[in-house]
């Protein structure tokens, strides 16, 4: 099935594909260094100008690019990485300054870790093994401190003897934060698709031959339908919780195009790729309830402990979303990065919300991800 971006949004009149469904589009003339409407959207997350917009732009880009050659160059002494807005660049950190000529040599900066990301990585295993209480979020590693930090929203015996368990088998440092839940909504009005008629989710990522989208929004052969009530297809694979991930190969009419759906407030993005987004780096998410909003990458691997049970090496965001928005795209700049899993608060207070990351599935289902 097609519509215009005119009939969901006030944008141009190309034919679109995004947050809920794909149509054909005319193949651009020019590829421009970013999506019209991108630079707008990081101006106004950050409070930049035009021109520190590109150039945070440019230097995260620069650093998605850094980061795999400066961890190979750190070996086993690389403590971990992020994006820092201050410097423009990426920082990693080391347990072992003999490699830092090396690592500078990518382009990175560096710093002292305490522990190795391996052993950090060792370190979540361990505490992934456990059973935690309704009181506990989730935990991460954080190479910053060395740590797996265990988050709690509500203290209690049962979350003390967890926090006993877990410094038992791991470093462990504690914060307090909110509870996150999954994002799947019931039918309401909008621009969804439907899973077997009575739960609204948001697709994800045009693949060759369907979309990739949240897990938990349904269980592998669970019928979907689009926007205008028409059938799409049923869920060939879904994995939830453990990991909170599925595809949904299309038919019916419908076809997919390397698109995210700006919703009007920005022009439709294009997908160029699937390089990783450093932490720090912005991140823009785009649903089917409150549409468009970016934020930072604030974490990695982190363990999210829904109410339905524990899902794995999820990235975390400080952009928010609502019932609705599962499944739905997180892009940073025009690279791919994951779909919407679940998360606290909404968008007019503010929240923070986590993401599978989309080369997972991508790996995962033995699916090419589509793009421009």
């Amino acid at each position: 099935m097609m519509r215009t971006t005119l009939a969901r949004a006030a944008a141009s009149g190309a034919l679109v594909a995004g947050a809920l469904t794909a149509v054909a589009a005319s193949p651009a003339t020019a590829v421009p260094a970013y999506s019209t409407g991108l630079v707008p959207a990081v101006q106004q997350a950050f409070g930049l100008t035009a021109e520190q917009a590109v150039a945070r732009l440019d230097q995260e880009r620069v650093a998605a690019a850094v980061e795999g050659p400066a961890k190979a160059a750190a070996g086993s002494s690389y403590g971990g990485s992020w994006f820092d807005p201050r410097s423009g660049r990426l920082v990693v950190a080391l347990t072992d300054q003999s490699a830092a000529a090396a690592v500078r040599a990518t382009g990175a900066e560096t710093t002292t870790a305490t522990r190795s990301a391996a052993e950090l990585d060792r370190a979540k295993a361990a505490v992934d093994g456990l059973a935690a209480p309704a009181g506990v979020s989730g935990w991460r590693t954080d190479p910053r401190s060395g740590t797996v930090e265990v988050t709690v929203n509500t203290p209690g015996a049962d979350v003390d003897a967890f926090l006993a368990r877990a410094g038992a088998v791991a470093p462990v440092s504690v914060r307090s934060g909110q509870k996150p839940t999954t994002f799947a909504a019931g039918t309401v009005g909008g621009d969804p698709y439907y899973i077997n008629g009575n739960v609204r989710c948001s697709i994800g990522f045009s693949v060759h031959g369907g979309f990739v989208s949240a897990g938990h929004c349904g269980g592998a052969g669970a019928s979907v339908t689009g926007w205008d009530g028409s059938r799409i297809g049923n869920f060939a694979a879904s994995q939830f919780p453990g990991d909170d991930m599925a595809y949904v190969p299309v038919g019916g009419g419908w076809w997919t195009v390397p698109v995210v759906l700006g919703w009007g407030a920005v022009s439709d993005q294009l997908v160029r790729g699937s390089n990783e987004a450093p932490v720090g780096a912005s991140i823009c998410r785009s649903g089917s309830t409150t549409h468009w909003h970016c934020g930072t990458v604030l974490a990695k691997n982190e363990t999210v402990n829904y109410s339905q049970g524990a899902v794995y090496q999820m990235t975390k965001t400080s952009v928010c979303a609502e019932p609705g928005d599962s499944g739905g795209s997180f892009i940073s700049g025009d690279q791919a990065q994951g779909v919407t899993s679940g998360g606290w608060g909404n968008c007019s207070s503010g929240g923070e919300t986590w993401y599978q990351p989309v080369n997972e599935i991508l790996g995962r289902y033995g699916l090419t991800l589509q793009t421009a």
